[in-house]
């Protein structure tokens, strides 16, 4: 085997660089305990992540979740029980491509079998961690990688943690043997990525064939990004080819800012019949992770790089996860503008249907002339008479009064409109959904259309009003005056008088063709109604029963909208969501620097004879 200035031929432990407000690897964190300490911090930011949803379909919804799982399990898996314990054994997670040999380089660094290694890929179903018997007992209580079972025995469940001591292993370092990070497998990978999420160092092993894969290059920029110490190990090396092939991933190492970690190169060779490297092979790599582990001071030095590095990216990669946030929000406030705006035009168009008079044409015109004109109108004022006649001419002809068929026509003309821009504005949310993402997934196929039961509630509506009407006409003739003159007057005509008022552009008289056809029998009746009312009162009836049946109308269209804002309210995150993550960050970076971690100088494991540095 070769190295980059071989640590074999190093003597003593590998040298540290010192550190600003550094402890010995004894000594408590150096947070402090109260509410603004970093451990507290963390604990405010892991509930904030953990709050946090992004269940509308964009873009970076999808890249949000991950990342948020991603940042718990570290939270969780490393940040807080390694922030508890800096004097806790180095965990050297071993990581690389499937095949690379991670399994057979862990089994001959520890002298013993304890990861399975063969042909058979994945061969790594669980992680296997290595330690020694003395350092058993703080891995086995789980602080550590806590969503992981303890087992004695190998499993074939990834959620698992097989725990081995080796006596041969140092104390004060364990070997993990992560699933390959490429593996088939989507359970092994992302485990994987959690495990190298919750290492003090990385070793990552590659082979000479497959050293310049993309997948490896991604895990090793992330954990640079991260400020983890990184070991690389380059296995299955012709050794005819050693030179060139350790010189192209050295210059790789470089481009991607990683010059500083340690490559060792290990040959082409056998195993014995214990599935071993020989210890001519592994002897550097192994005495300089002996080296490692004796010096409490290098140890500590790595765990506070590693540690000082995953706290200083949690700031930017928690603002990702508020700027997706804000997306959420601003995606759910878009799709609601998108039916608002949509079921606005519907009541607009039934707002100008009552302005522009295309309410009287048809069968409300030719009712309300038979009800004038015929002289219904002015009989029917009078009360008694009234109710006399409509008795008489219902048992005689079998059809309903002037009066009764001009209720129904206008009624039928309103519940038309309403069906139809209710209709329209359905199309009109459907579509608008339809073309936006999040909009999309949202959607089913009764939406584009009006609810089952609204021409039952239109109609209910519309006869609602029309009650209101008349008790409108009941309350004006509150005044003394007024029922005086009129207490023998009919109120359903008046009444009657009153919505063809709300149909109209002024306050009684029809507009256009409408005046044309019906004018004459139109202002008479008219008259009549002013000199009940006076003229004002008949404008203020009908202002009145117009607002009446408008905000109606608006209720029952936001009933419709509903049925789509229902489900942006189900689907919209918290909409102080971005604040509480931006804030939680924020708290744990005051607690760094409070606590000296970003102060501290970085350790680094440089390749080359001078070992740790």
């Amino acid at each position: 085997m070769t190295t980059h200035g071989d640590p074999a031929t190093q003597s003593g432990a590998p040298a540290v660089a010192a550190r600003t407000g550094s402890t010995d690897a004894g000594e408590d964190p150096p947070a402090t305990t109260g509410d603004d300490s970093l451990p507290a911090a963390l604990a405010g930011l892991r509930a904030a992540i953990g709050a946090a949803r992004f269940p509308l379909v964009l873009p970076s919804a999808e890249p949000a979740r991950r990342t948020g799982a991603a940042l718990t399990d570290q939270l969780d898996d490393y940040l807080i029980p390694r922030l508890a314990r800096l004097d806790a054994p180095l965990l050297v997670v071993v990581g690389g491509s499937t095949g690379a040999g991670k399994s057979t380089l862990v089994n001959s660094l520890v002298q013993a079998r304890v990861s399975a290694a063969g042909v058979l890929r994945p061969t790594t179903r669980s992680p296997v961690l290595v330690c020694n018997p003395a350092d058993a007992a703080w891995f086995r209580q789980g602080e550590l990688l806590p969503g992981l079972t303890r087992t004695n025995e190998p499993s074939e469940d990834p959620r698992t943690l097989h725990l081995v001591t080796a006596p041969a292993l140092p104390a004060g370092l364990a070997f993990l043997d992560a699933p390959d990070i490429d593996s088939v497998v989507d359970a092994n990978r992302a485990l994987a990525g959690q495990l190298l999420a919750a290492a003090d160092l990385w070793l990552f092993v590659t082979t000479a064939a497959r050293y310049a894969d993309a997948v490896p290059w991604e895990l090793l920029r992330s954990a640079r990004s991260r400020g983890a110490v990184i070991a690389m190990v380059l296995d299955r090396v012709p050794p005819e080819a050693a030179d060139e092939v350790a010189a192209h991933l050295s210059e790789m190492l470089a481009a991607q800012d990683l010059g500083a970690a340690p490559l060792f190169v290990l040959p082409e060779t056998w195993v014995d019949g214990q599935g071993l490297l020989p210890d001519r092979v592994t002897a550097p790599l192994a005495g300089w992770f002996a080296r490692l582990a004796a010096d409490a001071d290098a140890r500590a030095a790595v765990v506070r790089q590693t540690l000082d590095g995953a706290l200083a990216s949690l700031h930017p990669t928690v603002e990702g996860l508020a700027e997706a946030a804000e997306e959420q929000v601003a995606a759910a406030d878009a799709l609601d503008e998108r039916v608002r705006a949509a079921y606005r035009g519907a009541h607009r168009t039934v707002e100008q249907g009552l302005r522009d008079g295309r309410l009287l044409r048809g069968e409300v015109l030719a009712r309300w002339q038979e009800f004038v004109g015929t002289g219904e109108f002015f009989r029917t004022l009078e009360a008694r008479i009234g109710r006399l006649r409509d008795r008489v001419v219902a048992a005689v002809t079998g059809r309903p009064a002037p009066a009764a068929e001009l209720r129904t026509a206008i009624e039928s003309q309103l519940v038309t409109l309403l069906r139809g821009v209710a209709a329209e504005a359905a199309e009109n949310a459907y579509t608008g959904w339809k073309a936006h993402p999040a909009g999309a997934a949202l959607l089913e196929p009764a939406l584009a259309h009006p609810a089952d039961d609204l021409p039952e509630r239109a109609e209910r509506m519309v006869r609602d009003w029309q009650r209101g009407v008349l008790e409108l006409v009941r309350a004006e003739g509150g005044d003394k005056r007024f029922v005086a003159r009129t207490a023998a007057y009919a109120v359903n005509a008046t009444g009657l008088a009153v919505m063809i008022a709300v149909f109209a552009s002024t306050a009684f008289i029809p507009t256009g063709l409408e005046v044309a056809t019906g004018a004459g029998t139109t202002v008479a009746a008219q008259a009549v109604l002013q000199a009940i009312f006076g003229d004002q009162a008949v404008r203020t009836l009908a202002n009145k029963a117009r607002a009446d049946l408008l905000d109606r109308v608006r209720a029952l269209l936001d009933d419709e909208a509903a049925r789509f804002l229902t489900r942006t309210e189900q689907a919209r995150p918290a909409a102080d969501t971005a604040a509480e993550l931006r804030r939680a960050a924020g708290r744990v970076e005051a607690a760094r620097h409070r606590s000296g971690f970003a102060e501290a100088t970085g350790a680094t494991l440089p390749a080359g004879d001078e070992g740790l540095s």
